[in-house]
């Protein structure tokens, strides 16, 4: 794949506790799996449909994937789709923007 951002769903209270500490390790399923979720543009709509069903109080964070280097794994997820999994902890430096989770027409608004 050749996608240079991917986006990252956090709580309002996750978001800020990467911002304090700098580094971002997971959230629980992140934890749990072994890795950092991360979908691409095409794909942040049903994640957040998927797994943030009800939620408020959530942000969508841009990430850039080439500062992540070879820690970036597209792998195959919901559907058999290619989604980009990062095997390292996320540095602050590699949140491009964070914008509070809104929508466009259902869509999820990435701007």
């Amino acid at each position: 794949m050749s996608a240079t951002t991917a986006y990252k769903i956090l709580t309002a209270e996750q978001w800020a506790a990467w911002q304090a500490s700098g580094v971002f390790t997971g959230a629980p399923v992140d934890l749990v799996d072994g890795y950092i979720h991360l979908s691409t543009a095409d794909q942040v709509t049903a994640t957040v449909d998927k797994h943030f069903a009800g939620q408020t109080d959530l942000f969508v964070v841009s990430i850039d994937l080439p500062s992540l280097g070879d820690t970036i794994r597209w792998e195959r997820a919901r559907g058999g789709a290619l989604f980009p999994h990062v095997y390292c902890p996320l540095p602050l430096a590699a949140a491009l923007t964070a914008i509070p989770l809104r929508r466009d027409n259902g869509a999820v608004a990435l701007e």
